[in-house]
């Protein structure tokens, strides 16, 4: 008889289903214990009251105390950074959108588009002047690229930059900013006659304006704003020296893409949770309806798409940590992903009933911010053509 069959199973957990947490060492467990401690404690008990009221308040403090855990620009290295590891990354991702993908937004577009913009493309006296204080949460920054007018098409941006003497002049407008009105610098993709460049571009530059947006029905526990750029002058060093295209904007998008596939699935684990916990305690016909046969089945559906997408989350978290991962892998899993995160979510949605609707519950929330989780960074039809393109070998693009 083989060793392994003289050796007992471990208990099946519900929890974890497949067994991945023994994929993670002590470290990765410690740092996701950390980040779902930090989001028990100060975000839970508040969410559903600052997502009806459509604000994040204390928004500046909340920068902080990310900062002081670690979790802005965590997979950054040097600055202030934590220099986690990719995986790192991505659960401490997890536990902050199984809060609320507007907290993990957040930290998303600090971390992994605003601060690794400077970090990967800034010069040294860029990444000494503003990363240490983002890393802190005592600076927030913002990314601009999409516009009123060009969302899934950046290459056709109208804000542009001109030269005058040894200055830059910006002027235009970006749309949907996470963190815009709160911001203390922003980094900003403009035109100029040598193609597409980035900009830091500090946000108190006379010219600049961040409005809010308002009536927002998805993310509304989160910042987001127009950034308005009035012919706003900059020194010669507020250009990103170190990249000229979209190759820029774009490497920013998949790190934070990457983070997205982490992130959606823990609004989907909150909202099973929350439908297994409903299912065993709400009767119906004399017992609990999770002995029902096809609420059972709606349960092992969602347990299976979740984990599964977990499994994947880890997958390209270890081909990052080895520099392996594709834009293309990417692609795979911020689709399958985001899609599969909020058809749980609906699934959880009918085993509650009408409660699913109320935010005594998380389901309605976390599937009403999907909504935007679903489109932002890459929609599901963009990144269904990235995939197309790489099965095939034909750009369906153009």
């Amino acid at each position: 008889m083989s060793a392994s069959a003289r050796t007992p199973l471990p208990p099946f957990d519900p929890a974890d289903p497949l067994g991945i947490d023994d994929l993670l060492d002590p470290e990765d467990l410690a740092i996701r214990d950390t980040v779902r401690t930090w989001a028990t404690d100060r975000v839970l008990p508040h969410i559903a009251d600052w997502y009806e009221k459509g604000e994040l308040p204390g928004i500046r403090e909340l920068a902080r105390e990310l900062g002081s855990i670690g979790a802005l620009g965590m997979s950054l290295v040097g600055y202030g950074c934590a220099g986690a590891s990719a995986v790192q990354y991505g659960l401490a991702c997890l536990e902050l959108e199984a809060a609320d993908s507007g907290i993990r937004s957040l930290v998303s577009v600090q971390g992994s588009l605003a601060m690794y913009g400077i970090w990967k493309f800034g010069s040294e006296e860029q990444k000494q002047r503003w990363l240490p204080g983002m890393a802190a949460g005592e600076i927030i920054g913002c990314f601009g690229l999409t516009e009123p007018d060009h969302g899934s098409d950046p290459a056709s941006m109208r804000t542009h930059a001109k030269k005058d003497g040894t200055d830059w002049v910006l002027t235009g407008r970006k749309m949907w900013i996470t963190n815009g009105s709160v911001a203390g610098v922003a980094v900003v993709w403009a035109q100029t006659d040598e193609g597409i460049r980035g900009f830091v571009v500090p946000t108190d530059a006379p010219g600049f304006s961040a409005p809010e947006i308002k009536h927002k029905w998805s993310l509304r526990a989160s910042v987001t704003s127009e950034l308005v750029l009035d012919e706003v002058r900059l020194p010669a060093d507020a250009v990103l020296p170190e990249v000229v295209g979209l190759k820029g904007p774009l490497s920013c998008l998949s790190h934070a893409r990457y983070g997205i596939v982490w992130g959606a699935m823990g609004a989907a684990r909150s909202s099973f949770e929350a439908a297994v916990d409903y299912a065993r305690s709400r009767e119906q016909f004399g017992r609990p309806i999770g002995g029902f046969q096809l609420t059972q089945a709606k349960i092992a559906d969602m347990a299976v798409e979740l984990h599964k997408g977990i499994l994947l989350a880890h997958h390209l978290g270890r081909r990052l940590d080895a520099g392996k991962l594709r834009p293309e892998q990417i692609s795979f899993g911020k689709l399958n992903n985001a899609r599969e995160a909020i058809e749980i979510c609906r699934t959880a949605r009918t085993i509650l009933g009408a409660n699913g609707i109320s935010l005594e519950y998380p389901v309605m929330r976390h599937a009403t911010n999907l909504e935007s989780v679903l489109t932002y960074e890459g929609t599901s039809e963009m990144h269904q053509l990235v995939l197309g393109k790489a099965l095939t070998g034909l750009d369906a693009f153009r």
